[in-house]
């Protein structure tokens, strides 16, 4: 017989929301995960509508903003995880209209 202690968390996306500067994501499993919003660069740079249309995606594992092509996952958000920096000069570059 398995104990509730013995039963894996489940880091499935349940709702995912932007509160001021921050992503926040609650899970299946009750919990709460609150990222700064400056470590993902196209969310900091997107208009708050493009921010509120997101979709599960990745079997619920993830999170998907297809109006900015954006994707983050559970597990990364869990690991305090960044944009990698090529992602943070891409946006730099596309907000100055430098070409690269």
């Amino acid at each position: 017989m398995r104990s509730s202690a013995e039963t894996a968390p489940d880091i499935r996306v349940r709702d995912a929301r932007i509160e001021g500067e921050s992503l926040v994501v609650d899970l299946m499993d009750g919990r709460t995960i609150s990222v700064p919003l400056a470590w993902y660069p196209r969310l900091l740079a997107a208009t708050p509508e493009q921010r509120r249309c997101w979709e599960i995606a990745g079997g619920g594992y993830g999170i998907h903003w297809p109006e900015i092509d954006e994707d983050l996952s559970t597990e990364g958000l869990l690991r305090g995880a960044p944009a990698p920096r090529r992602q943070f000069a891409s946006v730099a570059r596309s907000e100055t209209g430098d070409p690269g």
